[in-house]
């Protein structure tokens, strides 16, 4: 007998409703630890005890924890719906998330368990941890903002979504050749990505180029529609993000590009094998890599999909999500769905939802305007100028063109409303408009702004600025729209997972419960004359400068001076943030020292980031460094004294090893230009006493540790203001510091340049000339800032004091409290407990 004849067929029944059992959440207890890394070895990875690789060991570990992860998450979504909670979905360009492992295991709080159950195979944990790549989705701030946040959220119980892309290339690998900065492909899903699950059937339509067609409806009301496009779909890869100890799984969805058409096989069996598959290949381009160069059309045109793209993805998925509740009404959108923009990368997504609504939903436009302005917030994350991004209008009509026309409609409305309120101000009503009709450009902060009921700046300096003088129209149109929500760190990772030894002599002084609620941190201070908690403390700094050094010996192949001072800056290569002035500093000690001078103190300099890759100041910079830390190694009456070390390809995992060595954190940015930085938190979190200026963040850290417990120095924003107003010239601060002058001679006589001659005279006509950056205007308060902390550095007891009340003051840095204000003050959100469950 044929069985199969014996099978229902699936249209003899009417479909009944399917009942799936939540997973039982698996024990953590040793035995079923390693039961469960067998079984993921065995069946998932395909090896066995003869074949298995440490990759292998580590990817089996990452499944059987995900599986564990992936427990917790159904039964928090369920949670989710059942409740019908209200979402939010934040959108990034970037997520800077580091390497999961350690951070999965410390957050299900299963340390000691897998450690053990990883001996009992024959394996280390933090060995294996060294097989997992950094996840190539950031940058800089921005994107580790993000990854804080999702962690942040994921612990206090917020139900909260990342959206972004998935890079198939991420930025780029940094390497040093010949001192100068080389980019190399970031092929970090080479291995594959175990901690994601592809959703191959959570897959949107997205649309590009085509042009508008009006029709009249069912009703006879006049209607529009985007039609005869070049299509792409965005297929979603989820990421599990576990909270603290809370049993609480949020999801990182990212999108990559698929084409809609795969494969053309009339020209494949043409012979035309190329063209078979470019349609493809390039379509998915999209995905490929974070930031393409924009200094040629095509690049510029790349970048604009990859907005358009993610956030497009984006919606359909939250308008969906929104809708499956049946009976749903549009009235409630504000009340299920928050969507925040972290920066103006996705502030294309404001006209998206218009369209969406209008066009395809069929809203009235006014209706339509309200429901997306409800939902909407914008994070601001910079006052340059150049960093405040817009696009051309023609180029943005061929990609976008129903957008486009969304866009001017928007502008005509809030051209009508600045006018209204200020009927003789043409001058205020070009500065506004999103349209910048002269230059024929799209203004997309103007756009964010407009398009949103909450934006923030992410420190009280930059928020003031932004309030004041960037977006002052704004403030005085709609009062109160504008806030500050300074960025913080999630203490998990910063100081928990990455300083070990730190947190362990933290715990055993005031118990652990820091790591869930960092203000607990205060309690420290109780012990701050405890000189045995003292002499512990430089123990801990200590092994972790021996490790660092370590580290770097073995990667890079140079030698750190555990017994000297660690002086660390490490951030994006730019300009404003000022790595040069640190340069300048350096270069004038080993003339001191070169002329017989001798430090109090020996000092070893770090200098770490990634410069854009057509940023050809940025990479100048970067062969500074690695110029002048190669001659003064090569001096042995200066090496002694004093050492300069590029840190090549920085990223979340080697900061992990720099911040717990680091002793003095250099945050020197120019006053004014820093939106808030979080650099200088984890830097103090882990006990380095602060050099900075008074911009973004070090003001707020300052009022917290107090100026005596840090190295302050330079012109504030409003004297940075004033210089430049009456045209202030660095010749003046030149003529008046002769060592400056001496600085800036020996970049011109060609002691750097022997293998480049040339190389490094533009930085010195730069500094006798414009010097927007104020290099010279603080060089002289920087010198002198700098012996003061030389000067402390020497006083050992004080310095451990000044270190400790640091770390015991920076409790509300932590990104749990920032989350909190967004949630209270912009989202209406508030964090949910699961239901026990039986």
């Amino acid at each position: 007998m044929d069985e199969r004849k014996s099978f229902p067929n699936p249209t003899d029944h009417p479909p009944v409703r399917r009942s799936f059992p939540l997973p039982t959440l698996h024990e953590l207890d040793v035995p079923s630890l390693v039961d469960s890394w067998a079984h993921r070895m065995y069946y998932s990875v395909g090896k066995d005890e003869y074949t298995a690789t440490s990759w292998d060991v580590y990817k089996a570990l990452a499944l059987s924890i995900r599986d564990r992860l992936m427990e917790r998450w159904f039964r928090t979504q369920s949670d989710y719906y059942e409740s019908d909670v209200k979402r939010v979905y934040y959108l990034s360009l970037e997520f800077l998330m580091g390497r999961s492992l350690l951070n999965n295991i410390l957050n299900l709080g299963a340390y000691t368990k897998y450690s053990l159950a990883l001996e009992q195979v024959g394996y280390r944990l933090e060995h294996l941890e060294e097989y997992e790549r950094d996840a190539g989705l950031g940058n800089g701030g921005l994107g580790r903002l993000a990854a804080c946040f999702l962690e942040s959220a994921a612990t206090i119980g917020l139900p909260f979504y990342g959206y972004g892309i998935r890079y198939e290339y991420g930025i780029f690998n940094q390497k040093i050749v010949d001192g100068q900065q080389v980019e190399a492909p970031d092929n970090w899903l080479r291995n594959g990505n175990p901690w994601e699950v592809a959703r191959n059937d959570a897959l949107f339509p997205v649309k590009f180029f085509g042009r508008i067609e009006h029709y009249k409806d069912e009703g006879g009301l006049d209607r529009i529609r985007w039609v005869d496009t070049q299509d792409v779909y965005a297929m979603a890869f989820d990421t599990p993000i576990l909270g603290y100890k809370n049993e609480i799984v949020n999801s990182l969805r990212l999108w990559a590009a698929r084409s809609s058409r795969e494969f053309d096989l009339s020209k494949f069996n043409a012979g035309d094998y190329v063209r078979a598959v470019e349609d493809k290949n390039g379509t998915e381009n999209i995905s490929k890599v974070l930031y393409p160069p924009d200094d040629q059309y095509a690049g510029k045109e790349l970048r604009l999909k990859q907005q358009y793209f993610f956030s497009s993805a984006t919606l359909q998925d939250v308008v969906r999500r929104f809708l499956k509740r049946k009976g749903r009404k549009w009235d409630e959108l504000p009340d299920k769905v928050a969507i925040q923009l972290n920066d103006t990368h996705p502030a294309v997504a404001i006209p998206e939802l218009m369209r969406v609504l209008v066009d395809d939903h069929r809203l009235d436009w006014s209706y339509a305007w309200d429901l997306t302005q409800a939902v909407f917030g914008y994070t601001n994350h910079t006052v340059l100028p150049e960093a405040l991004e817009t696009w051309p209008m023609d180029f943005f009509s061929r990609l976008l063109p129903r957008h486009l026309q969304i866009i001017v409609e928007i502008d005509r409305r809030l051209r009508e409303a600045v006018r209204t309120r200020y009927p003789d101000d043409t001058a205020r009503v070009e500065r506004m408009a999103i349209l910048d009709d002269k230059n024929q450009r799209l203004k997309m902060a103007n756009l964010a702004i407009t398009g949103s009921h909450a934006v923030n700046g992410v420190a009280k300096l930059h928020t003031d600025i932004l309030r004041e003088t960037t977006f002052r129209d704004f403030e005085e149109l709609f009062p109160g729209r504008i806030s500050n929500k300074t960025n913080g760190i999630t203490p998990r990772r910063w100081l928990f997972k990455a300083n070990p030894g730190l947190s362990a002599l933290i715990s055993e002084t005031i118990g652990t419960a820091w790591v869930g609620d960092l203000e607990q941190l205060s309690e420290l201070e109780k012990f701050i004359g405890d000189v045995s908690l003292r002499e512990r403390w430089r123990e801990v700094k200590r092994a972790n400068k021996v490790t660092m050094a370590h580290w770097y010996k073995r990667v890079h192949g140079f030698d750190l001076d555990p017994d000297s001072m660690f002086d660390v800056q490490v951030k994006r290569i730019h300009e404003y943030k000022r790595q040069l002035l640190n340069v300048l500093h350096v270069i004038l000690l080993y003339l001191r020292i070169r002329d017989g001078w001798e430090p109090s103190a020996p000092r070893t300099v770090m200098i770490g980031g990634k410069a854009a890759p057509s940023y050809v100041v940025a990479k100048r910079i970067i062969h500074l460094v690695n110029v002048a830390g190669k001659i003064i190694a090569g001096d042995p009456k200066v090496a002694k004294h004093l050492g300069l070390f590029f840190l090549p390809n920085y990223g979340v995992s080697c900061a992990e090893k720099i911040f717990p060595a680091c002793e003095l954190s250099e945050q020197i940015s120019t006053a004014g230009m820093e939106a808030s930085g979080t650099g200088n938190m984890k830097a103090a979190l882990n006990g380095a006493l602060t050099i900075g200026t008074m911009d973004g963040a070090n003001v707020e850290i300052c009022d917290a540790v107090g100026i005596d417990n840090m190295f302050i120095f330079g012109h504030t924003a409003p004297e940075i203001v004033d210089l430049r107003n009456r045209g202030a010239s660095s010749s003046e601060y030149i003529k008046a510091n002769p060592e400056l002058d001496r600085v800036i001679r020996e970049l011109e006589s060609g002691v750097f340049e022997k293998a480049s001659p040339g190389t490094f005279r533009p930085i010195a006509e730069m500094l006798r000339g414009n010097d927007y950056y104020f290099h010279c205007a603080d060089f002289n308060l920087y010198v002198a800032c700098q012996e003061r902390a030389s000067d402390g550095y020497v006083d050992v007891e004080q310095w451990t004091r000044m270190s400790i009340l640091n770390v015991a003051r920076m409790g509300r840095f932590s990104s749990d409290r920032t989350l909190r204000q967004y949630a209270e003050e912009i989202w209406h959100v508030k964090p949910i407990h699961l239901r026990s469950r039986g």
